[in-house]
């Protein structure tokens, strides 16, 4: 039986997340780290509070097998371009050393498509930062899924994200595979899948092959 270490668990992905692996019987621990406490109780849960700034004081209490990673925000929510690599970058990079340092095999990372540490674009630019940054710390795999614009039941109201929903609903038939929305479900199912595999190496899921599950 396996620990999971869930980063991110009152978003979009991460909700589902902490659904799917509640259930899935290969993980008899589930951590979750949250800045609140989860509405959620399990006897399988162990929720860790924490804002994420005083992570090293719980750093014992954050060994696991796995850790799925689906922690971020938006440049509107975060405010400043600080706050949001605080957030994107710093807080992600963090955890996975403590888990690493704690003898964690599995680093599983929600990042997005166009992620690129050379991109102009500042949110891209820091995903591919994050990316580069996880990547080196060692894990024996390390799965990185870069999804399209997600679908699904948000806490929080985004007005640009409902005007790209309208826009891919019509002329969604006529892009590309790889451009298609995609719900949020069908990422955490492709991370509880890919977890499963228990390979090695560095890993990168486009969009286009999140499609399927």
């Amino acid at each position: 039986m396996k620990t999971a270490l869930l980063v991110g668990s009152t978003g979009l992905i991460g909700n589902q997340l902490l659904e799917l692996l509640l259930e899935d019987h290969r993980y008899s621990k589930i951590i979750a780290i949250s800045r609140s406490p989860l509405a959620v109780t399990n006897s399988k849960l162990t929720n860790v509070i924490s804002d994420f700034k005083n992570l090293s004081s719980h750093a014992a209490e954050l060994t696991c097998d796995d850790v799925f990673c689906s922690l971020g925000t938006t440049i509107r929510v975060a405010k400043t371009k600080e706050a949001f690599r605080q957030i994107d970058y710093e807080y992600p990079v963090a955890v996975a050393k403590i888990a690493k340092a704690n003898g964690a095999a599995q680093f599983l990372l929600v990042s997005s498509l166009g992620a690129n540490k050379n991109s102009g674009i500042f949110y891209n630019q820091v995903k591919g930062e994050v990316e580069e940054a996880i990547s080196t710390i060692g894990f024996t795999a390390t799965h990185i899924f870069r999804p399209s614009l997600l679908i699904g039941p948000r806490k929080e109201h985004r007005s640009g994200e409902d005007a790209a929903k309208v826009f891919y609903k019509i002329f969604g038939s006529l892009m590309p595979v790889k451009y298609k929305s995609i719900e949020s479900i069908q990422v955490a199912r492709a991370m509880i899948a890919k977890a499963k595999i228990e390979t090695s190496g560095i890993f990168i899921h486009e969009s286009k092959e999140l499609q399927v599950f």
